[in-house]
């Protein structure tokens, strides 16, 4: 279990308690954009909306979905890119929703699991998932379908109570993050070229670093300085950050000694 999901899913977990004891936390929490229009303090809810939910099932099959999928998007994103999707998804899914289902009131997790799914078949789009834990899936495929079926149940009518268009939503902000980390990884990338060769190798043996074999804090640690690089280039490191991101390149890198 990742740090980020778990405060997810017991945050959940204690809201439901919450609306179960206290029904009014239903009215100060739910995303209506009628309301929005006309009492603006509630844009808060486009964010609480995604911690209620409309009964024991809801909640269920939204915290199955963010324990199986979630932990290993987390491990793969890095906590703080894994938050932001999350909340950029349910963020996206409310608007969506308002601007093709105004009346609709919206409660749930669903836009930013499905947020999390797509970041989960974007990763490894041919790994099987089990649908009713018997028929294996393609994760990119099960994309696709769940996308069809929510465009055409939303314009279709047929929503059945289910916030199609927030799930929409939901990948479309996953999507457009996931885009944006790679615009960012290009221009990383072009940033590499203009640099001197030896700064370009010693970048290149720090990219090396296998950030899944070292502690929690070093990992936070060292994510940070390469997107210092990133950001500035590597005459923004001190000595210190330089000799301490070379005590983690694998072997045939040059560990113990700090970059001219």
């Amino acid at each position: 279990m990742t740090p980020v999901v778990r405060v997810l899913l017991v945050a959940n977990l204690a809201v439901f308690v919450l609306q179960v004891a206290f029904p009014v936390v239903d009215y100060f929490g739910v995303f209506v954009p009628q309301l929005v229009l006309t009492r603006p303090w509630r844009v808060v809810t486009v964010v609480t909306y995604m911690f209620l939910h409309g009964g024991l099932t809801h909640i269920l099959f939204n915290m199955l979905g963010l324990f199986f999928f979630g932990p290993r998007v987390e491990d793969r994103m890095g906590s703080r890119r894994f938050t932001i999707m999350y909340f950029l998804s349910g963020v996206s899914g409310a608007l969506l929703s308002a601007v093709l289902s105004p009346g609709a009131a919206l409660v749930g997790a669903s836009a930013g699991v499905f947020g999390v799914m797509l970041c989960f078949a974007h990763f490894w789009p041919h790994h099987p998932i089990h649908i009713w834990g018997i028929l294996p899936v393609p994760a990119r495929l099960l994309i696709i379908v769940t996308t069809a079926i929510a465009i055409w149940s939303g314009f279709g009518g047929s929503g059945g109570n289910i916030a199609h268009f927030a799930h929409l939503g939901g990948y479309a902000g996953a999507y457009l993050y996931l885009r944006w980390l790679e615009r960012g990884r290009h221009e990383f990338k072009k940033k590499l070229e203009s640099v001197p060769v030896t700064a370009q190798k010693r970048i290149e043996d720090w990219n090396k670093i296998d950030l899944k074999s070292i502690h929690a804090v070093n990992r936070v640690e060292v994510q940070r300085l390469m997107e210092k690089i990133a950001a500035d280039g590597i005459g923004a490191l001190t000595p210190q950050e330089r000799l301490f991101l070379s005590n983690f390149v694998p072997l045939g890198g040059h560990p113990s000694a700090p970059p001219s």
